[in-house]
C-alpha cells in the first residue's frame, strides 16, 4: 500500500511514534523519524533514517521537511506525532505561560508548521497525506490537564480542517484519538494505569491508524469505546459534564493524582 512512498515522522524516537514508523516500514515505504534528539538508535533497530528536529520551532520543522526530501526525496505522508503534556497545578489555569505555550506549539503549530511547507507542492500535485496524533482528549477530556485538553482540541480541529479544505484536491487527513497508551508519557500514571478502559499498546495504535487508510477513514479511534462517549458527549452535553464530574470525584475518592 506505500511502497517506495516517503513518511516522515515526528516524535518517534519511541511509543507511538515509533510504532507507526515501522509499520509504513512493514509496508515497503521509505521513512524518516525525528525527535528533540537524534533517534539513532531507533532509527537503526527499525530500519529509518535518523533526524533531530524541535518541532515547537517553524524553523526546525522546516529544516526537517527540507532535509527528508533532499535525502529521500518528495514526502508522500507526513505523521505529525510529537506531543506533550503538563498538569493544571493548584486550579485549571494553574499551569505557567511557559507550559501552556509550549503545549500550543508542540501540539498544534507544528502541524501549522508542516502543512504549510507541503501543502502549496501537494495541492499542485493533487496528492498527499497527513496525519496527527491528537488523544481521545481532543473528543473528550483530559481531567487534570486543562492545556492539554484544549491544545488536543485545537489539533482534531486542525485535522478536520485539512480534511474538508482539501479533500477535493487528492489530499487526505487522518486524525489519531487514543486514550492511554503504554508509553513514557503513560508511565507511572495511576489514572493510565488503574483507568477503566484498556491500556494498549503503541503497535494497536498503529494497527488501527492502517485500517483508517485503508477504509479513508478520517477519525482512528484505537479505543473503540471513545466513539461512544464522544456521541454520549454530543447527545446531552449536560449528562456528559455530570458524569465527568462524578469520575474526577471518584478519583480523588481513589487517591489517584489527577
Amino acid at each position: 500500500m506505500f511502497e517506495s512512498q516517503i513518511i516522515a515522522v515526528t516524535g518517534a524516537s519511541g511509543g507511538i511514534g515509533r510504532a507507526i514508523a515501522e509499520m509504513f516500514i512493514v509496508h515497503g515505504a521509505k521513512v524518516a523519524i525525528s525527535d528533540r534528539s537524534l533517534p539513532t538508535k531507533t532509527a537503526q533497530d527499525i530500519g529509518a533514517k535518523a533526524y533531530e528536529c524541535d518541532v515547537s520551532k517553524d524553523k526546525n520543522v522546516t529544516a526537517f521537511i527540507d532535509a527528508v526530501e533532499a535525502d529521500l526525496g518528495p514526502i508522500d505522508v507526513f505523521v505529525s506525532n510529537a506531543g506533550v503534556g503538563f498538569g493544571n497545578g493548584p486550579h485549571v489555569a494553574g499551569g505557567n505561560n511557559k507550559s501552556w505555550e509550549l503545549s500550543w506549539q508542540i501540539n498544534v503549530m507544528s502541524s501549522v508548521y508542516a502543512a504549510r511547507r507541503l501543502m502549496p507542492r501537494w495541492l499542485d500535485n493533487q496528492q498527499g497525506r497527513f496525519i496527527i496524533t491528537a488523544s481521545a482528549a481532543g473528543l473528550l477530556n483530559q481531567i487534570g490537564s486543562a492545556s492539554y485538553t484544549a491544545t488536543k482540541h485545537a489539533a482534531v480541529a486542525f485535522a478536520e480542517s485539512i480534511a474538508i479544505e482539501h479533500a477535493d484536491a487528492g489530499i487526505r487527513a487522518h486524525c489519531v484519538c487514543p486514550q492511554y497508551v503504554r508509553t513514557n508519557m503513560t508511565k507511572g500514571m495511576k489514572m493510565a494505569e488503574n483507568g477503566q478502559d484498556d491500556l494498549l499498546e503503541p503497535v494497536d495504535v498503529s494497527n488501527a491508524l492502517l485500517e483508517a487508510m485503508k477504509n479513508d477513514e478520517f477519525l482512528v479511534l484505537p479505543h473503540k469505546v471513545v466513539k461512544k462517549y464522544t456521541l454520549g458527549r454530543a447527545h446531552d452535553h449536560e449528562a456528559w459534564l455530570d458524569g465527568m464530574i462524578k469520575f474526577r470525584r471518584s478519583l480523588k475518592d481513589e487517591n489517584i493524582p489527577l
